[in-house]
């Protein structure tokens, strides 16, 4: 399947038979659209999907998820996604907001959209809402759908942004309470993170990759790295990465005081490509050299 382009919300709404009513923001309701194909298409803006009812397939990346009642997808500029109509199925009843980065330009918007990490997590990672919240998503939608049919005017920016922003701290709070909900799964994916971390040496990740990396445990587990990374922080409030590194600095701390390992073996056997990146490595997290370190805990004679 050959992949669209939609760099502009015009081009978007064209492929869908939908009249532009704002260059930089643009909602479609999908069961009053006149064109629904299957198809695949890169985004140039960010767009945000209220699914209601089975009816479609979407994909992002290598995963797949089959919609329930309820659920919202968000997809950042840059990203593909393909969009799958069942054979025979009803038309499925989806509202989706998208809205071009240059709306948020000069916006306090535009600092905070790097907060909502939901637009990296991957179509299996998606939120799944109540019925009150799928009404308060829908509140904002209609928010801005209202302004769209409002002539523009020198408010009508402040005011898609502020709806827009209001809608995505929303989802923000939903994603919380999703990775509450779902504690179970949260603890089987941390028990596996810990298990994985406690083994990449032993198993000579090291050696092949260097030093661990959020990426590489989220993809073992097979979940996005932004996903797993806000997962493993509601459940144990530090992040992925502080994790990580906690464990290095261990592992550093007991290696240093071993009279048989010299900085550089050290430094190695951890995954450092440099000495000198360990050495700037420990002093940040303990606060002095390898050396003073050593000679703290008595280990020079």
């Amino acid at each position: 399947m050959d992949i669209i382009t939609a760099d502009t919300i015009q081009q978007y709404n064209q492929f869908f038979g939908v009249k532009t009513k704002h260059p930089q923001v643009g909602i479609i309701h999908f069961n009053r659209s006149e064109n629904q194909p299957t198809h695949k298409m890169t985004f140039g803006f960010y767009a945000l999907y209220l699914v209601k009812t089975v009816g479609i397939t979407m994909d992002y990346g290598k995963t797949s998820y089959d919609f329930d009642d309820g659920t919202v997808i968000c997809l950042a500029p840059g990203q593909t996604i393909g969009v799958y109509r069942m054979p025979g199925g009803p038309v499925p009843e989806a509202v989706g907001l998208m809205f071009h980065p240059d709306l948020l330009h000069g916006t306090t918007l535009a600092q905070k959209m790097k907060q909502f990490t939901f637009f990296s997590y991957a179509s299996n990672e998606a939120l799944h809402l109540s019925s009150d919240e799928c009404a308060i998503i829908q509140t904002y939608m209609d928010n801005i759908q209202q302004e769209l049919e409002h002539p523009i005017d020198k408010f009508s920016r402040q005011l898609f942004v502020s709806n827009i922003e209001v809608l995505l701290n929303y989802c923000m709070r939903f994603y919380e309470r999703q990775f509450v909900t779902r504690e179970e799964l949260n603890n089987d994916v941390l028990t596996r993170f810990e298990q994985l971390l406690n083994g990449y040496w032993d198993s000579g990740a090291a050696k092949r990759y260097g030093l661990p990396t959020v990426k590489y445990f989220a993809e073992q587990i097979c979940l996005s790295p932004n996903y797993f990374g806000d997962l493993i922080k509601s459940t144990t409030g530090k992040s992925a990465q502080e994790r990580i590194q906690s464990q290095i600095t261990d592992m550093a701390k007991e290696a240093i005081l071993n009279p048989n390992l010299n900085t550089k073996q050290i430094a190695e056997m951890l995954g450092f490509q440099y000495p000198q990146h360990f050495l700037r490595f420990f002093k940040k997290q303990v606060g002095c050299t390898p050396k003073e370190y050593k000679m703290r805990s008595g280990g020079l004679l």
